[in-house]
């Protein structure tokens, strides 16, 4: 799998908040749904193009991975958590609260 840096901005699907991407930014930092745009990281391939949930919240090696599940295909994809994420809608996929995140 090799990792293609794209830097785009993008209307979040789920929420309609405007995020100034980075090249590593892969959902909104609001709400924490992504949108199912890649087969490899960066590469724009996938068809589907489903938004995705955000269903879980690990801590590993000290850092918050997020879990985010495809609506359309079921497709499962594991992030890192950002430093400008939002930390309610963390705490709120954390605790299964998922009325906050839908």
């Amino acid at each position: 799998m090799t990792f293609i840096r794209v830097k785009e901005n993008f209307v979040c699907g789920h929420c309609g908040m405007s995020v100034i991407g980075d090249g590593y930014t892969n959902h909104c930092p609001m709400c924490l749904w992504s949108q199912h745009v890649d087969t490899s990281p960066g590469d724009r391939a996938a068809i589907c193009h489903g938004l995705m949930r955000p269903i879980q919240v690990d801590i590993e090696r000290g850092e918050n991975i997020l879990t985010h599940r495809c609506k359309l295909c079921g497709y499962i994809k594991r992030n890192r958590i950002a430093e400008g994420d939002n930390r309610e809608s963390m705490i709120a996929v954390m605790r299964g609260l998922q009325g906050f995140v839908q």
